[in-house]
């Protein structure tokens, strides 16, 4: 996977292009156009700043080669974030993520399965009796979704 490249921002004023520039103060970023304030953001949201400079880039008032010098961001994250300005719009950078859900697991599978294990069945029983991998489960397991029974003690001292 690849990893994240955080934007470059100097103390001062630096100038993207000679109508635009930004200015750090604290932990915010203000984005100027000639001398006037355009738009502000805390220097740790990346939301913002991907959707400002898509922005930019989309109006006309930075090529991405400008904000690529600029912030020392990659190609690629430019155009990814002006690809997402252009389908979706602002909206669509702080939209929440669309993550997938428990596609085997389900709670209702889970109340099953431990129900099974309760009643002192294996794993691999199990996962043949419902048609699930047992490889699943035992990740499950590991991750605390469901839990084996303690198993009972017997006292050989006697």
């Amino acid at each position: 996977m690849p990893q994240l490249q955080l934007p470059c921002f100097p103390e001062g004023i630096t100038l993207i292009n000679q109508n635009v520039g930004f200015m750090r103060k604290d932990n915010s970023i203000t984005y100027f156009y000639g001398s006037l304030p355009i738009f502000t953001h805390d220097i740790d949201d990346m939301r913002s700043f991907r959707m400002i400079t898509s922005q930019l880039y989309v109006n006309g008032s930075a090529s991405q080669a400008e904000i690529i010098r600029a912030f020392g961001v990659t190609k690629t994250s430019v155009l990814r974030s002006v690809k997402l300005y252009r389908e979706k719009g602002v909206p669509g950078f702080f939209a929440p993520r669309n993550l997938r859900g428990p596609g085997v697991l389900t709670p209702q599978v889970l109340a099953q399965v431990q129900e099974k294990l309760d009643d002192g069945d294996t794993i691999p029983e199990i996962a043949r009796a419902l048609d699930l991998k047992a490889d699943t489960l035992h990740k499950a397991v590991r991750a605390g979704k469901l839990h084996k029974p303690q198993k009972k003690r017997t006292d050989h001292r006697k």
